[in-house]
């Protein structure tokens, strides 16, 4: 028996519905909205051009074995941010690709870094998420001033932030896909030749 119009099209809805959560995913955390800017941001560099000084170099999170990081100590290496949470599926569709540009460029100047933003319950899934995906690169939680900066105007997940050599912010990408995969690479390898010493 072929299912009702009716039927076919709730089943129809939950696919499309499955699709887009699964291009970017929400933050999981019930703490309210987050604020927003006063006018839509361009998705691929959606926040002004950033550039580590006195008052953002301190910024900085705490690494998987309790070592404290910030932005400053990255000066001279091309630095990837990376925004995810162990159940996002794209965050977790992008980990092999992170990984493979890390070892692929690591000798280069780049520098991957995991930031957990899923919430004090996915806060401690990360040490076995780290072994089960074989990630190489470190993994930390950012401070609240960190996400507050970078996730004020979209909460999606993952987001991914490129920083030149000297610290300027090259390149920021929401979601993950093939597209916004070739997008990273163009951007990291533009950063490593173009601030090359």
């Amino acid at each position: 028996m072929s299912p009702s119009p009716t039927r076919a099209t709730l089943l129809a809805l939950a696919m499309l519905t499955t699709a887009v959560l699964a291009l970017s995913c929400g933050k999981n955390d019930s703490s309210g909205p987050t604020p927003v800017l006063s006018a839509p941001p361009h998705t691929t560099y959606p926040m002004p051009p950033l550039k580590m000084d006195a008052s953002s170099a301190g910024l900085g999170w705490t690494l998987l074995d309790g070592e404290r990081a910030r932005l400053a100590d990255f000066h001279g290496k091309v630095l990837v941010l990376d925004f995810y949470a162990t159940w996002c599926v794209p965050c977790r569709q992008s980990i092999p690709h992170l990984i493979e540009l890390q070892s692929r460029d690591g000798s280069k100047g780049l520098q991957v870094v995991g930031l957990n933003v899923g919430g004090p319950d996915d806060r401690v899934k990360v040490a076995d998420f780290a072994k089960k995906f074989s990630i190489t690169y470190p993994l930390g939680f950012p401070d609240k001033a960190v996400t507050d900066f970078f996730l004020s105007d979209d909460d999606s997940l993952p987001q991914t932030f490129v920083f030149d050599r000297q610290g300027q912010l090259v390149r920021r990408l929401l979601g993950y896909d093939t597209t916004s995969a070739a997008q990273l690479e163009q951007a990291i390898e533009s950063a490593l030749v173009s601030t090359a010493n």
